[in-house]
């Protein structure tokens, strides 16, 4: 007798003419292709689309920086002459530098009255502050008016990744138009190490920030008022990073078999269960009439 592989077929097939159609299993075969078909394309959407993963650590993540952080500021002083303005670092290195003007820009406001500036520098990765004052300028005004809006205040890399909602520009639009003129104001910064890497593995390096603020008046040795806007910082010890995923290629597959074979599953035992009860019914009914 000749082997015949038909034996392993698991998947007998029944002839056409020992079937038996209905309107109930026509309705549910139709639902069940359109709910495959709904839940395929929500799967697939998932698959085409990224999602954003974040996790924390402790670490210095940017050990390239050279232990520096790239700091941008924006900041307009409607009351105050561009001659007066001058932006001072200090930091606990031992950094103290008043009067910086590398990549700072002066731009007069209100027919020169006021100024805004605009300037980008880097700061030691250790606590310290940055502040603008008159402290520079040659001869210090009576009167300076230190009220201001910041229009952006950010640390490292910009990051502009629509999925990421950080405070890194927790101070763009401050206004202090309506405080004392001479009051001066610190922001407290606690600075947070931020990496985002990309589905190529990329990394970019950012920081965000959370700020508290006071406002008070300070009077020097000699009794007069020199007031500033400080922004004092300290670092986290704590990294936020994001990471781009996308689901693997053999887990959308997975999901749509079992998508297709739960569905179809489900919908024969539902129709069987439908078609048993018509059909026991029916019996009832015949067994009444004779």
């Amino acid at each position: 007798m000749p082997f015949d592989v038909r034996r392993f077929d698991i998947y007998r097939k029944v002839p056409k003419d020992l079937t038996q159609p209905t309107y109930t299993g026509a309705f549910i075969s139709i639902l069940c292709c359109v709910f495959i078909l709904f839940l395929f394309l929500s799967e697939l959407t998932g698959f085409i689309a990224t999602e954003i993963v974040n996790e924390l650590y402790v670490d210095d993540p940017d050990k390239d920086s050279g232990g520096k952080i790239d700091v941008s500021l924006n900041i307009s002083l409607p009351n105050l002459h561009c001659d007066l303005v001058g932006l001072d670092i200090q930091d606990e290195m031992g950094r103290h530098e008043v009067g910086h003007i590398d990549n700072s820009m002066k731009i007069p406001l209100n027919q020169g009255e006021g100024c805004r500036f605009e300037g980008e520098f880097t700061v030691n990765k250790v606590p310290g502050n940055f502040h603008v004052s008159t402290h520079g300028a040659t001869a210090q005004p009576q009167s300076p008016d230190m009220t201001h809006t910041i229009h952006k205040l950010a640390f490292g890399e910009k990051l502009q990744v629509q999925k990421v909602q950080g405070a890194f520009n927790a101070l763009g639009g401050a206004n202090r138009l309506s405080s004392n003129p001479l009051a001066s104001h610190d922001y407290i910064l606690k600075i947070v190490p931020t990496v985002y890497e990309d589905l190529s593995g990329r990394q970019r390096f950012s920081y965000q920030y959370t700020v508290a603020n006071k406002e008070y008046v300070a009077y020097s040795h000699t009794g007069r008022i020199i007031p500033a806007i400080w922004f004092r910082y300290d670092l986290s010890p704590i990294t936020v990073k994001y990471t781009e995923r996308r689901q693997p290629f053999y887990r959308f597959i997975t999901t749509i078999c079992a998508i297709i074979g739960g569905t179809f599953t489900v919908a024969g035992i539902i129709d069987s269960c439908i078609f048993t009860a018509s059909e026991a019914w029916k019996k009832i009914q015949i067994g009444k009439m004779s």
